[in-house]
């Protein structure tokens, strides 16, 4: 009889565990390991996103253990379970303490929370091989150049498939130590015989833990299947121990990042010098300079050229801009064909319009600049509501803050600001109106003004003489 969609047996219920409990002891930080961030997020981040692409994130458990609340907290929007493991004794109790958990599934995928270059192709693929083999455990193993340190994989000569015994380097004899093939640490159980075996492991070891390694052994004692898929890709089982390991990951993961944007259609000039983090998006046919760096969520559209030593944290950058050196984007939004810098730094809530001009050493901090406006030399405007085709003189600044409160500058469109000029908010200046150079301005400015707001000019011809003389004098005397 065909087998038809009612007959056919369901799909098996996988979750995901990923081990986060750990202190990150060789890190010499006070701070959770998995929290230590390469690529601009944290490693577990990484993590769990390579695990939701295979299961759905409800299906996904953080065993979290030191400063739990604060790795809780750190990756709480991903939507993944928790389980506490308290106290932490090997990545073999993270599983006996997770069992209620688990019991609903039929197997269970081990990752390490410390990993953060694991893709979602090799977890898919771990997992296949395990239900194709209906294996009772599958780990995945990788050939390394030099393999010192890590457990080796001796597989049985009947199969190749299956996995003898893993030995440890400590215990390896010459012959073995010439292995290649290590334990990755990451693995797939099938739930009901995992449990049934794992009350035999056992702590003897030099740091009194239950270690997953150990059950291998166990379960291939009891004629259980146990198995190996080997990674084409050694460097994505790499792990974060110490300082120098976790920069080289993050030093991976942004030229992966970098390699993925130019073939997307973006020039990186010297990308080994940007720093790009993961979730950046960058339009085709834009341009980046070496040194820039490019962080959080920020995207920036097509044909924008972003020059050297600019920062961009968060911001959203329309098409056709053009960043120029040294500027500092924050929580910032520029639209099409603006021009900044160099040297202008964009503090939150910073709007700049189509084509305005923001130039060196201009600050901006919750302004919303309007389309071809100006203000192109060292100014602050702060609190403001700019119109279109504003030209901001030189040396002017919004006085936003009263010691208490901050206040709205407005000015509407067409207003020319002179240089070195003073708005004490809250102030309106009306539309088309002109503020003379190094003016004070502390009240509304009517549309079609001039407001002059600065002492009357006074010359007194022949002082400077009569001065120098009286200074003569007194030297005589």
């Amino acid at each position: 009889m065909p087998k038809t969609e009612k007959n056919l047996p369901p799909a098996p219920r996988i979750a995901i565990a990923i081990m986060a409990a750990g202190k990150g002891t060789r890190l010499k930080s006070k701070h959770p390991k998995v929290l230590h961030e390469v690529g601009g997020k944290p490693l577990l981040a990484h993590v769990i996103a390579a695990a939701a692409k295979i299961v759905p994130p409800r299906d996904v458990y953080a065993i979290i253990g030191h400063e739990a609340d604060r790795v809780r907290d750190a990756v709480a929007h991903t939507g993944v379970g928790f389980v506490l493991q308290q106290p932490q004794r090997g990545t073999g109790h993270a599983l006996m303490v997770a069992r209620e958990a688990l019991a609903p599934y039929d197997h269970v995928i081990v990752l390490s929370g410390d990993a953060p270059l694991i893709t979602p192709e090799t977890i898919g693929k771990l997992r296949d091989f395990h239900l194709a083999q209906k294996a009772v455990m599958t780990m995945l193993t990788a050939d390394l150049e030099n393999p010192a340190g890590y457990g080796r994989v001796l597989r049985k000569a009947s199969n190749r498939n299956e996995v003898r015994v893993i030995v440890e380097e400590k215990s390896a004899t010459p012959a073995q130590k010439k292995i290649r093939e290590i334990n990755s640490g990451f693995y797939v159980f099938a739930i009901k015989p995992f449990y049934a075996h794992i009350g035999a492991l056992s702590t003897d070891n030099p740091h009194q833990e239950y270690y997953l390694t150990d059950m291998a052994g166990l379960l291939g004692k009891a004629k259980a299947k146990v198995i190996a898929c080997k990674t084409g890709n050694p460097a994505e089982i790499l792990g974060s121990n110490t300082r120098a390991e976790l920069v080289e990951i993050d030093r991976l993961i942004r030229l992966a990042k970098c390699r993925q944007l130019m073939a997307d259609g973006a020039t990186i000039f010297y990308p080994e010098t940007c720093v790009i983090d993961s979730e950046v998006a960058i339009g085709a046919d834009t341009t980046i300079e070496p040194f820039v760096q490019l962080l959080g969520k920020t995207r920036v559209g097509s044909d924008c050229r972003i020059r050297s030593y600019s920062v961009i944290r968060n911001s959203q950058i329309a098409d056709g801009v053009t960043i120029r050196p040294g500027c500092i984007l924050d929580d910032a939004q520029v639209e099409s064909g603006a021009i900044l810098g160099p040297y202008s730094h964009l503090r939150p809530g910073s709007e700049i319009g189509e084509g305005a001009h923001v130039g060196n050493f201009v600050e901006t901090k919750k302004v919303r600049l309007g389309k071809g406006s100006k203000a192109n030399h060292l100014t602050y405007l702060g609190d403001a509501e700019i119109g279109a085709g504003v030209n901001i003189g030189a040396g002017t600044i919004t006085c936003n803050y009263d010691g208490v409160n901050k206040h709205t500058t407005v000015i509407e469109d067409d207003v020319f600001v002179g240089s070195d000029s003073t708005l004490v908010a809250p102030v309106r200046i009306g539309k088309g109106s002109y503020v003379a150079a190094a003016s004070c301005v502390t009240e509304d400015v009517p549309s079609g003004s001039l407001a002059v707001a600065r002492a009357r000019q006074i010359v007194k011809e022949g002082w400077a003489q009569e001065k120098r003389k009286a200074q003569i004098a007194r030297k005589t005397k």
